[in-house]
């Protein structure tokens, strides 16, 4: 009897060790909070605080910018305005004596908050507003340089011109030669020696980044609301 005794006691003790622990329904356990994301083709004002030129700039070379508007979803604070931006310079092309176009291409992979939070994104030059007699070309974001052709015939067609003046000041004849021959000589050494423009960025200038693909970032790292986040002027 006592050995039966012993093994119901034991049977007991084993089955409340093993029943589930029991649940309050009306208070669930908490859920991990959800990382907010900043979405693919988001657009972000960003200021460079440094210049790029394509004399000065190698591939390679660290590109330093900041946010100059924050980025804001649903009442969330995505990117606060004065956040840092870092990324480096994937091609450089000088100009062409006679042709080719000024050319820079940078891609922005990361974003420094305030908070000193850093987070890792792919990111590109949507738009350069900023950036004088010079456009974005393509998808991948390369500025390049307008063309100064027209530039190039105006100055050689006003050099001919002044050559003919000098020909007719002298009564014609030999004077005629030798002015069209000043005229077409130095209009041809400026066409040919003339490069197009350079692309230059001087610090302080506004270009538009564009976010590649989705980013997730840590709601517990950056504000809040809106009204938390400083405006730049």
């Amino acid at each position: 009897m006592r050995v039966m005794a012993s093994v119901f006691v034991l049977a007991v003790v084993a089955s409340a060790q093993v029943s589930p622990p029991k649940t309050d329904a009306a208070n669930p356990p908490s859920a991990s909070p959800q990382a907010l994301i900043i979405p693919s083709g988001t657009k972000v004002p960003v200021v460079l605080k440094h210049a790029i030129s394509t004399r000065g700039t190698r591939e390679g070379d660290a590109v330093y910018a900041e946010t100059a508007f924050p980025v804001v979803a649903n009442g969330r604070v995505l990117i606060p305005a004065g956040t840092y931006v870092q990324g480096r310079i994937s091609h450089i092309q000088q100009a062409g004596r006679i042709k080719g176009h000024a050319e820079v291409l940078m891609h922005f992979t990361t974003l420094i908050y305030p908070s000193g939070y850093t987070v890792l994104l792919p990111g590109a030059v949507e738009n350069a507003p900023g950036v004088d007699k010079a456009k974005v070309k393509d998808e991948e974001g390369t500025i390049r340089a307008d063309s100064q052709t027209g530039q190039k015939i105006a100055t050689a067609a006003g050099t001919a011109a002044t050559g003919t003046v000098i020909g007719a000041a002298t009564q014609g004849g030999k004077g005629a030669l030798v002015g069209a021959a000043i005229g077409g000589a130095v209009g041809t050494a400026i066409a040919l020696l003339t490069a197009s423009n350079d692309v230059k960025l001087d610090a302080g200038t506004t270009i538009e980044m564009v976010i590649q693909r989705d980013v997730p970032v840590d709601p517990d790292r950056v504000p809040k609301t809106a009204s938390t986040a400083s405006t730049a002027p």
